[in-house]
């Protein structure tokens, strides 16, 4: 069925285990309740349902209904098993960390994409757009940053800097984010463990005050922007503006560099079958480009009336000849 034509589409949706998300904020579930909501077959997976047998992809997928309680979200029915070019569609929406599970993951939909399963985010393109490293294709659009596991590097950009932020390439959520001045005491071991004393890639960046305006995630669809960002705004005492740090939402309309960002940026994305991209942006300047799980669709969603899950369904439609 893998070509589009059943009369139908079957959507695989492969995630974190369903009952381990928060409904109101989960972004995945918004896209599921959009699947039902057309009428299309929708299909539950985790990596543990995915698997290759003698080079052909198979899957276990659970049938299930969702619902948009923050109680009761999801029921799960008939189990199959079979080749994944029986589903036409497949969304990839299984959170960091990128780390080799995930990429061995993306092989297998990589496999089932070559027999005809539309495969969102493009396998290939997950592999190759690293969400930190990625920037360095767009410097013009980006504060001045670094990468590199060489500590006194980094250490001579927090000088030159006056103050940066320094971060892992593989983390997400905020977690392991860390802002240094020149002449902090904690320099030292900072720089150790973010780069497990010189053996591991770190990010620094320089410090955008801008920051306290909030941390903005514009949504991409098809390489265009959706509508107005989330700004998410630190708590007090906090420096991060992720959801997931206590940082709270706030609905900001898209400035002129912002859509210029967007130019830039949205058809290189689009090009890479990345129909589904998050963008962060503080003040003037893309941080990290975001392709594995983008967030904050239930946020603008609520903010503005918005169906950005329709929007991507629509997108999936046209690429797939379903539309």
């Amino acid at each position: 069925m893998g070509d589009g034509s059943s009369k139908t589409p079957r959507i695989g949706v492969v995630m974190d285990p369903i009952q381990g998300i928060t409904p109101y904020k989960d972004s995945t579930l918004a896209m599921m309740l959009e699947i039902q909501r057309r009428g299309w077959s929708l299909y539950y997976l985790t990596l543990a349902d995915l698997y290759l047998d003698n080079g052909r992809p198979m899957g276990r997928y659970h049938s299930i209904t969702v619902r948009d309680d923050n109680h009761d979200w999801f029921d799960l029915g008939e189990t199959q098993e079979g080749p994944l070019s029986e589903l036409d569609g497949l969304l990839m929406r299984k959170d960091p960390p990128f780390d080799m599970e995930y990429i061995y993951a993306t092989y297998i939909l990589e496999r089932a994409e070559e027999e005809g399963v539309r495969v969102v985010n493009r396998p290939a393109s997950l592999r190759d757009v690293s969400e930190k490293v990625y920037t360095a294709w767009f410097p013009e659009c980006c504060p001045p940053t670094v990468i590199t596991r060489d500590r006194s590097r980094l250490r001579a950009f927090i000088r030159e800097q006056g103050k940066a932020v320094l971060k892992p390439l593989d983390g997400m959520g905020g977690r392991d984010i860390f802002i240094l001045a020149d002449g902090d005491n904690n320099t030292s071991v900072v720089l150790d463990h973010l780069t497990r004393e010189g053996q591991r890639y770190a990010l620094v960046q320089s410090y955008l005050p801008a920051i306290r305006e909030g941390d903005k995630r514009i949504l991409l669809v098809d390489g265009h922007p959706t509508g107005p960002a989330l700004a998410r705004i630190p708590a007090e005492g906090e420096s991060r503006g992720n959801l997931a740090a206590g940082g709270r939402g706030q609905g900001v309309e898209l400035s002129e560099r912002d859509h210029w960002l967007c130019e830039r940026i949205g058809p290189v994305m689009r090009d890479k079958g990345l129909t589904f991209v998050g963008l962060d942006v503080i003040g003037d300047y893309v941080t990290e480009i975001n392709v594995t799980s983008p967030t904050c669709i239930r946020e603008l969603d609520k903010l503005y009336g918005s169906n950005i899950a329709g929007e991507l369904m629509d997108a999936l439609a046209r690429q797939a000849g379903w539309a």
